[in-house]
Formats: structure tokens, C-alpha cells, sequence
């Protein structure tokens, strides 16, 4: 599997004319996609439930990048998971990006890297690299998070993440993501939301993070690309919060799968919110390209829409995809559910 999962990332470089990712994760691709191609065991992860655990995706934001997530190990122990995924990021970070930026990550990193995060960890951590003309990008560890690592975040953090579970009690704190760019770092808290949300409940939390202003573009994101659609049912939101140099930042992520009608016109719909930034629009299809094998028309299912926002940038897309070239067979309600999605028409 890892052949063909190198030969992709390439042919992506290729197509977006970015940096050969193998450059500088080719072996970490090798360890964690070492099983033949279709190997049921592939279906058992929690990134990508029922298909290899690969996750491209698109941003908006950086409309030329190529830029991918795998869960680290394969079927390896959760544990080891986390290790390999923390390895990685300082292997990576320290050589290119210098030591300022890996002593950073060791201090953020320090409370989920340690002996003291062992207990309960169902998947250890994801690793995501980003890589654009000139080299490595950026890369980000998704670390588990467990109700009493909260006090271990840095404090503006805190108060972000305090602020959000005061407004919106249905949410449940799930993973810290950890970035590290050549000229930043970042990290951020992201919630599951119990229960369903009406995005217009929003308002509230926004108004909290001084993002009140944005909530309009936000729901025409919604409302647009789901054909009218802004009660979203449970299981289906995901919200993060970080602190940038903007100011806070909010996510609101929607699981796709686990919307009932999501309109066939998915894409078309998405495509049209894009038509006032025709560079974004054109990338967006560049990256369909890339990720469209020789012998299908299409790439694969689109399984997550993120929406991300600050005080001066109005609401910008993520869109998140399943290849259809790393599907395994195999029923979905055999492996666990932290990211199912369900099939995705899209014309």
C-alpha cells in the first residue's frame, strides 16, 4: 500500500506544483502503510474509518499546497502511534525549521508526549504535513485530549477553551493540534458537539471571541453548500478554537457522512460560494485533479467541511476527502465510529 499511496502524494506534487513530499516523508509513509494493498486491517483506524487511514485536503487559504494527515503505524498500539507521530514532527520541525520552533513544540507537546498521557488512548495521535513550492510547509500533530489535560494548555488557550465550555456546554473536548510553520506556530482545541446545533446557535460563542460579525458569512457557508440546510444533527459538529495573531480563531467543522440529505450538488453548490474568488476556484479544481486516478472520474467522497474564522478574516473553507482509490471493503459498522462517513453523492 505504501507504493501507491507514494506514487499519489507524487502525482499531487506534480499536479499542484509543490515540493516531492517523499523528500521528506517517504519512510514514514513505508512504516505506516506496510500491509498489501486491501488489507482489511486498514479499515480499523479512526481518521479515516473503512479506508486506508490517508486524508488529503483542500484550504482555501492555501489554495497551491498539497497537503495530507495519515494515522502513523498502521494497526500499531496507540502508544506507539503517539510516538512515531511526536518523532516525526521533531525529525521534521528542528532540521527545518530551527531550534527555536522545535524547543516550542517540545514545551507545548510535553503533557500529551509524556509518560503521564498514557492512560486511555484509543488512537494515539495523527501526524498532517502541508508542503508547497519551496519545501515542507508546515506540520501538525492531533494529539488525544483528555478532560484533565486542559489545565496543561497555555493560557490564552485556556481562556479560549474556558470560554467556549461555559457558552456551550454539549462540548466535549477531544484533540489538541499542535503546528509548527517556518514562520509560526500554532496549536488548537478541538470540541465534539453532543447532541444537533443550529448554526445560529453559534452567536453566542462567537460574540465571546469578538468573532460575533463573522457568524453571517459563516451560515451562508452552511447554508449554501448543504442547499438551504442549517440545523446540522448530532455527531455531525466538530468546533475548534485556537489563538492566532489575528486574534481567536473558530472552526466549525461538519462530518458530511453523517448528514442524512446532503444534496447531490454538493460540490456545484460549494463551487458557486467560490465564484467571487475565481484563484481559489480554479485551485480548488487543480486539487480534484490531483486527486483523481487515471482510471476513475472522480476522487473519491468528501468526508469533512470546515469553516474557519478570525476578526479580520471572514469564513474560508476546508474540504476534506476519502480517495476513492484507498477504499477498503468492508461494512462501516465494523470499525469504530470517531470519523465515519457514510456514502456522498456528488454529481
Amino acid at each position: 500500500m505504501s507504493d501507491l499511496v507514494k506514487h499519489r502524494v507524487q502525482e499531487a506534487a506534480r499536479t499542484l506544483g509543490t515540493a516531492d513530499p517523499l523528500a521528506y516523508v517517504g519512510p514514514t509513509l513505508d512504516r505506516a502503510f506496510s500491509r498489501p494493498v486491501g488489507d482489511l486491517t486498514y479499515a480499523a483506524n479512526t481518521l479515516t474509518p473503512g479506508a486506508v487511514p490517508f486524508e488529503p485536503s483542500f484550504s482555501e487559504q492555501e489554495p497551491n499546497v498539497l497537503r495530507f494527515t495519515i494515522e502513523p503505524l498502521g494497526s500499531g498500539a496507540p502508544v506507539s502511534r503517539r510516538d512515531e507521530a511526536t518523532r516525526e514532527m521533531r525529525r521534521l520541525v528542528g532540521p527545518l525549521f530551527g531550534g527555536d520552533a522545535l524547543r516550542w513544540f517540545d514545551r507545548r507537546s510535553e503533557e500529551w508526549r509524556g509518560l503521564g498521557s498514557l492512560g486511555r488512548l484509543e488512537y494515539g495521535a495523527w501526524l498532517g504535513t502541508s508542503y508547497d513550492a519551496s519545501g515542507l510547509a508546515g506540520s501538525k500533530v492531533y494529539y488525544e485530549l483528555h478532560p484533565h489535560q486542559l489545565t496543561a494548555l497555555p493560557v490564552p488557550l485556556t481562556r479560549l477553551v474556558e470560554t467556549a465550555m461555559a457558552t456551550m456546554p454539549a462540548l466535549v473536548p477531544i484533540f489538541t493540534s499542535i503546528a509548527c510553520r517556518r514562520d509560526a506556530g500554532g496549536q488548537r482545541v478541538t470540541f465534539l458537539h453532543r447532541g444537533p446545533l443550529a448554526v445560529g446557535d453559534l452567536g453566542p460563542l462567537m460574540r465571546s471571541l469578538g468573532l460575533e460579525h463573522q457568524l453571517p458569512g459563516v451560515m451562508k457557508v452552511v447554508g449554501l453548500s448543504l442547499g438551504g440546510r442549517f440545523d446540522l444533527p448530532e455527531q455531525a459538529v466538530l468546533i475548534g478554537v485556537g489563538q492566532t495573531s489575528e486574534g481567536p480563531e473558530l472552526r466549525l467543522e461538519v462530518m458530511l457522512g453523517m448528514v442524512p440529505d446532503l444534496p447531490p450538488t454538493f460540490l456545484d453548490l460549494l463551487a458557486l460560494g467560490l465564484a467571487e474568488r475565481p484563484r481559489e476556484l480554479r485551485a480548488l479544481g487543480r486539487w480534484l485533479r490531483a486527486f483523481t486516478p487515471d482510471s476513475a472520474d472522480w476522487p473519491g467522497e468528501f468526508s469533512v467541511l470546515s469553516i474557519r474564522t478570525t476578526p479580520r478574516t471572514p469564513a474560508r473553507i476546508s474540504l476534506y476527502l476519502r480517495p476513492i482509490e484507498f477504499e477498503i471493503h468492508r461494512r462501516l459498522s465494523d470499525v469504530p465510529a470517531m470519523r465515519r462517513p457514510e456514502a456522498v453523492g456528488v454529481s
